[in-house]
């Protein structure tokens, strides 16, 4: 399992970037995530929060084939008050 060093979005390219100590790294491009998973401007801001605040969650739901769920409002995936 690969060592993650750092998560963060990356606002000069719009894409959350994921650097790993053996030297790889993902980038996620938010722009055409959004436009395959959002098809509101409500779920689009959700989005838009998420990749700002919290972009090692984003990644996660977005790795994961999650990222749906959370659009929609599954139960699983309400943020707790």
């Amino acid at each position: 399992m690969k060592k993650l060093i750092s998560c963060e979005f990356n606002m000069d390219t719009g894409r959350v970037e994921l650097r790993y100590a053996d030297g790889g790294q993902i980038d996620i491009d938010t722009a055409g995530v959004e436009n395959e998973v959002a098809d509101n401007l409500y779920q689009r801001s959700k989005l838009d929060w998420l990749i700002y605040n919290q972009p090692l969650e984003y990644a996660q739901l977005v790795l994961g084939g999650e990222l749906d769920g959370y659009v929609q409002g599954t139960a699983e995936h309400r943020l707790e008050d």
